[in-house]
């Protein structure tokens, strides 16, 4: 989610408002390669040719033998228009994961408006998610999961729209008429994309960020602009029931400047209230604004950032045999 050319991590939407909406593609759009290096794997793979949906795949070096790692789908941000697995910001952000945390990741490139609008994007990932469950029972398509992927330890996470893709995943997921045959243990949030026609908490404080946000989600999602679709504002009052999330734990990651921190906090104090029987936790990083941790890979708040999400996926681990 942009929500100003000064402090996004995405600068490469740029908005003009005169009676329409403009989006140029100027940033994010570079394409770093699959690597190996002396830490972190990755790979190019298509998932669904038929509808062209792709991903990197990211493995840990020095993978044990004798153990399977955590498996990670992960959603990345850029307000549903830009961004991708395969442009620097995320690539690094989830190698850096993928090696702090020693799991394997499944990065969705997704489909992106205006020429995808939404839902294209939620029915990509939720196809990427199927992809990924074929592997469970027998051997899939892929064989970095069928060698190393521990599906009794399969995690979602994505920053800001991709944070939002995560739950609305983690929504479908409970759904028993899904038949869904995966289990998802837990989901990460990172500064999630949620909102809502009326303003919560200090989002009025700020009406120049406020209005861009309030553009955003009509302009992506033309065939159902209100604001308080169940999909962006899951707290609405129309909303199904949040005790059908779709997984044990739940860890939610806002930041002090960003004007999303209100639906951060107004989402994990709605989900443990709401009879959902899973553990949520969330933690809060001071004096930074809205995915600050994408640009500073290496400063100390990101560090930390990124340490907790790797505490979140390995928390319970089983022992070394």
């Amino acid at each position: 989610m942009d929500s100003s050319s000064s402090a996004s991590p995405h600068p490469d939407v740029v908005s003009q408002f005169t009676g329409s909406l403009l989006v140029e593609r100027f940033r994010g759009t570079d394409f770093v390669p699959p690597s190996s290096n002396t830490v972190v794997s990755s790979k190019d793979v298509t998932l669904l040719p038929q509808s062209n949906i792709s991903a990197r795949l990211f493995l840990p070096q020095h993978t044990p033998r004798n153990r399977k790692l955590p498996l990670l789908l992960y959603f990345h941000g850029g307000g549903f228009l830009v961004s991708s697995p395969f442009n620097s910001l995320h690539h690094n952000y989830v190698s850096t994961l993928v090696a702090n945390a020693n799991i394997v990741a499944v990065s969705i490139d997704y489909s992106l408006a205006p020429e995808h609008p939404i839902p294209a994007a939620y029915e990509d990932s939720w196809a990427a998610l199927h992809w990924v469950a074929s592997h469970r029972k027998s051997p899939g398509p892929e064989p970095w999961l069928n060698e190393h992927a521990d599906f009794r330890r399969v995690f979602l996470a994505g920053d800001s729209v991709g944070a939002n893709i995560v739950h609305n995943l983690a929504m479908a997921a409970g759904n028993p008429d899904n038949e869904l045959d995966l289990e998802i243990l837990g989901a990460a949030l990172v500064h999630p994309f949620f909102w809502g026609s009326h303003p919560t908490g200090s989002e009025a404080m700020d009406p120049e960020r406020k209005a861009s946000v309030d553009r955003l989600w009509p302009y992506v999602c033309p065939s159902t602009p209100d604001q308080d679709d169940p999909r962006l504002n899951p707290v609405a009052e129309e909303s199904p029931s949040l005790a059908w999330l779709g997984c044990g734990r739940v860890l939610v990651c806002v930041a002090e400047k960003d004007i999303l921190k209100e639906r951060g906090w107004l989402y994990y104090n709605a989900l443990s209230q709401s009879g959902w029987l899973g553990v949520v936790e969330i933690r809060e990083t001071q004096e930074e604004d809205h995915c600050f941790h994408l640009e500073d890979l290496g400063s100390n708040r990101a560090q930390d950032l990124i340490q907790g999400l790797a505490d979140f996926f390995n928390r319970d681990m089983p022992p070394l045999l």
